[in-house]
């Protein structure tokens, strides 16, 4: 290929002989990128184009390449002038354009000398970028034996106009990439392709157009067992590890450092969003107290490469599975620990929210099936903080504080609201002395909002523990059937704390 930089150094004498003459006519002819270069054509980013989601009522970022100082015309429909600008040296541009509350969809039309652009169906509306690992990924269809509910009826009934959706596909760089290098473009909700898409973003953006009644537009960037390093920028991983790609393998991108940002996340910076909704936590599950350190630093650093301040971010607590071993207890191999740092970083996150999924795990599947109960604890969250629904509910109680009340113990909770609720009758609790060895306990609601915990192993009781195993089926919740998070009353991080060899 004969690229800018020798077309602009090709040895030709100044005044062109016939033999010249004919040979560039032919590279003119026969190589359709000899003919870009001399008559470059202006260039729209992937996320750029027709069907497309702007956010509304704010001022949003059209950009692009061209020839270098060449003159742009952009012309929008909500607009009565068209807007003029001119590309820079290197051959970029772009230009802030104010959007509105307008119901209509909009064209934008985009020319210079050489180009003659049209955008179709642009609408104004709520864009939200949805990213994780593997369930964020799970298609509505489900995984092979692995089934998302509810999905088949909703598949059916998914022709939506209002509601779009723009997918990244799974690819890593060893540098920020520019643009986005594999992806499905901006298209109305159909069934055929709603079948492929993430269903946690799919039943949030569903739900979120129906009660907003505006267009709204989702962005798919995720990849399946991708650790957090991956989604993270240089710069942001710095303080924890130095990076070097150079000899990465990138067939294994997920689990490489920066890689998953640089290809799918840094090429969508100038897009404005409104959030983001992120489920990941597996890739990461045996080193809790770093990820608490590497989430709330990955979380900083694309607020600020977005520059739009600290926009909502809503995420995911990862659901009991059993990980081929619930006989783990003390040691990070036990994903309570990693449930406990990712509920801490709620504290550490400005204007973040979490959902807490105790109760929709699968003991044998990584996967779990619910995945609209999933995206309605993100939807609540998104509700009441980000759009002003004040009386919708979207926290469940935590754990606040313990008393001790003869031979047992009081567990009190922040967030109680209408009180505490069980289907049943409560299970996972268990009880310690100063022995730190936790025995089964029983456990039941008082007053309403507060648990009595005791076990007759247990005379002197020092600390509780609820739902503390790889697996477990959350039994304790709020009134508004919002799960507790497991939880612990101790902050014993040594090796001594213990279930008894028999119980």
């Amino acid at each position: 290929m004969i690229s800018k930089l020798r077309l602009n150094n090709m040895s030709l004498p100044q005044k062109p002989s016939l033999l010249n003459k004919l040979f560039i006519s032919i590279l003119v002819f026969t190589n359709p990128l000899f003919m870009e270069y001399v008559m470059a054509e202006v260039k729209l980013p992937a996320i750029v184009s027709s069907n497309m989601v702007l956010q509304r009522n704010t001022t949003v970022t059209l950009w692009g390449w061209a020839d270098a100082k060449e003159k742009i015309s952009v012309e929008l429909s909500w607009l009565n002038t068209p807007l003029k600008l001119e590309a820079s040296e290197k051959g970029t541009w772009q230009i802030n354009v104010e959007t509105n509350n307008s119901r209509k969809p909009q064209t934008i039309k985009i020319k210079s000398d050489t180009s003659n652009l049209l955008l179709e169906n642009v609408v104004f509306g709520e864009v939200w970028l949805c990213s994780g690992q593997s369930n964020m990924f799970q298609p509505m269809k489900g995984y092979k034996g692995q089934p998302t509910f509810s999905s088949t009826l909703t598949i059916a009934k998914s022709s939506n106009t209002k509601l779009r959706l723009f997918t990244v596909k799974k690819v890593g760089s060893r540098i920020p990439v520019e643009n986005i290098e594999d992806y499905i473009s901006w298209q109305q909700a159909t069934p055929n392709n709603v079948a492929n898409f993430s269903a946690v973003a799919y039943f949030f953006g569903q739900q979120l157009q129906a009660i907003l009644d505006v267009p709204v537009g989702l962005i798919h960037t995720s990849w399946g067992a991708s650790k957090i390093q991956a989604w993270m920028s240089k710069d942001a991983l710095k303080p924890f590890q130095e990076v070097s790609l150079e000899n990465a393998n990138l067939k294994k991108a997920n689990r490489i450092p920066t890689a998953l940002f640089n290809a799918m996340i840094y090429p969508l910076v100038n897009y404005k969003i409104k959030g983001v909704l992120w489920y990941q936590g597996e890739g990461n599950r045996n080193e809790p107290e770093n990820y608490k350190k590497l989430f709330p630093a990955m979380v900083k650093d694309w607020r600020t490469l977005w520059g739009l301040g600290d926009f909502p971010f809503y995420f995911v607590q990862i659901a009991p599975y059993w990980y081929n071993d619930n006989s783990a207890f003390q040691s990070v191999t036990n994903t309570a620990f990693m449930r406990e740092a990712q509920l801490q970083c709620l504290d550490i996150i400005p204007n973040s929210g979490i959902a807490i999924t105790m109760d929709i795990g699968d003991e044998y599947c990584i996967h779990p099936p619910k995945k609209k109960e999933v995206a309605d604890r993100l939807l609540l969250n998104a509700l009441h903080n980000t759009y002003g629904f004040e009386t919708v509910e979207y926290t469940a109680p935590s754990y606040k504080s313990f008393e001790l009340k003869d031979n047992s113990v009081v567990l009190k909770f922040n967030n109680v609201g209408n009180g505490l609720f069980t289907y049943d009758q409560l299970e996972g609790f268990e009880i310690s002395g100063n022995d730190k060895v936790f025995y089964p306990a029983e456990a039941k609601i008082i007053n309403g909002q507060d648990i009595l915990v005791k076990s007759d192993k247990v005379t002197s009781p020092v600390a509780v523990r609820y739902a503390w195993s790889n697996w477990t089926k959350g039994s304790l919740l709020g009134t508004n059937l919002l799960p507790v998070s497991s939880f612990r009353t101790d902050l014993w991080n040594d090796n001594d704390a213990t279930r008894p060899k028999k119980i």
